[in-house]
């Protein structure tokens, strides 16, 4: 029986007709339009087969540099906005002697979740969606569907899907809203449920500071070993989702290419600003309160406000330590850590640092302090490994919580994303910690 190819008929066919008509429109046509000649020359270059991926990566990686080179920048003044609206609302607050728990409510609860996870996020946003507008309006986001349809589309997903995987390296909330480019609906969800497991910006402390403490030779390696592994886990996801979904209505990508223009300045700023607004109304409120359920926790007992070590945090993570023991990480400190990264994965080394009592735990000093205390209880390097694995992996923050609820409008699929990804993490790092000390111990 002879080999069936692994290819397109469907796409051959719409190939074949479109050529057809090419060659009657070049036969009848006397003097083609000038503007024509130009978009099918830059088009020759653009969607070549060789050379059209890496133009758009080299696009994708300027846009990069403007979202979290020069959005951080205006980050940082928002930051220190924040900081000094904290530090003048404590020191009235401490002036007429509000009681401790009002302040701590207001300064740790309030303000940081509303200044930490919501408005930190907002010049990346911003400059993401002017500069996808450009893009878009300039007719070059329809080329970047075409050139990456066939790559994506063999693991289900379209070529528009590419984007907002490859955004989820900066960050998964405006990664998840890009999905928004998506026309088809499973496609869009497929991609918001894989998205997360793309190594956002906000776990990269958490690599630096274990690859730089048990790793120190080989620390760049490590880190980049977990960039390697969400991808790897986003394909393998992608693909199982794509074999057990309904592929009765799978659609081949037919897209008209554009004439090329310039992009309208006023389209550009309405786009990105309705991106924005709709991001601070629909998932300000959210993040707010979930924000102050995570203060809550890790600042209070039956008993009133204690200690982060007596809090309801601790004794939750007393509870689950015992589960993680497969995965290697059964200390209450580790598990503290990491509900508390759900907030913002930037969190888990923040928690780390309050949990064990050390004030500058990026500092070779507060480094060997941590590792100290971890050694007499038996963490090592595979250990750490395993964190960072488990960290990559796990329930995203809830800013990508909220997005994925806004961007999905349906609580089950929410509810999925959020245990889903908690399960594979689980299991990866129970693999890698199992196999792991078998060969090394």
């Amino acid at each position: 029986m002879p080999d069936v190819l692994d290819r397109s008929y469907e796409k051959d066919i719409i190939k074949q007709k479109y050529d057809f008509i090419e060659e009657i429109i070049q036969e009848v046509l006397v003097n083609k339009d000038k503007e024509a000649r130009s978009t099918d020359r830059i088009d020759a270059v653009l969607t070549d087969n060789v050379w059209g991926i890496p133009i758009f990566l080299a696009i994708m990686a300027f846009i990069f540099f403007l979202t979290f080179t020069i959005g951080d920048i205006f980050k940082n003044y928002l930051v220190e906005g924040i900081d000094i609206v904290s530090n003048d609302l404590m020191a009235i607050l401490n002036s007429i002697d509000v009681s401790p728990i009002i302040s701590s409510l207001l300064i740790d609860g309030a303000i940081a979740g509303i200044g930490g996870i919501l408005l930190a996020f907002l010049p990346n946003i911003f400059i993401l969606f002017l500069a996808l507008a450009v893009l878009e309006d300039s007719g070059y986001m329809s080329r970047v569907a075409y050139v990456m349809d066939s790559v994506m589309g063999k693991i289900g997903l379209s070529g528009r899907a590419f984007i907002p995987l490859l955004l989820g390296f900066g960050c998964s909330v405006p990664a998840i809203m890009a999905s928004r480019a998506l026309e088809d609906p499973k496609d869009r969800l497929r991609t918001i449920l894989v998205t997360p497991f793309m190594s956002c910006s906000a776990r990269l402390p958490i690599y630096i500071l274990f690859s730089g403490m048990f790793f120190p030779e080989y620390a760049m390696f490590v880190a980049f070993s977990m960039y390697v592994i969400g991808i790897v886990m986003a394909i393998i996801i992608a693909k199982i989702f794509y074999k057990v979904s309904d592929k009765s209505d799978k659609k081949v990508l037919l897209i008209e290419l554009p004439e090329y223009k310039s992009p309208n300045v006023m389209s550009i700023f309405l786009y990105a600003w309705e991106k924005v607004k709709s991001y601070l109304a629909k998932a300000g409120t959210t993040i707010f309160v979930a924000s102050i359920i995570i203060w809550f926790i890790l600042n209070f007992n039956f008993s009133g406000m204690v200690d982060i070590g007596d809090s309801f945090g601790a004794q939750i993570g007393r509870l689950i330590a015992p589960i993680l023991v497969p995965a290697g990480l059964g200390l209450w400190q580790i598990a503290v850590a990491l509900i508390s990264g759900i907030a913002a994965k930037e969190v888990v080394v923040a928690s780390l640092s309050v949990l064990y009592g050390i004030l500058n735990i990026n500092s070779a000093e507060g480094m060997n302090n941590l590792v100290g205390q971890l050694a007499q209880v038996g963490f090592h390097e595979l250990n750490a490994y395993v964190l960072m694995v488990f960290c990559l992996l796990y329930t995203p923050c809830i800013a990508s919580i909220v997005t994925i609820k806004k961007e999905t409008n349906s609580t089950k699929w929410t509810c999925f994303a959020i245990f889903f990804q908690l399960l594979i993490a689980y299991l990866v790092a129970v693999i890698i910690y199992q196999v792991g000390s078998n060969i090394l111990y």
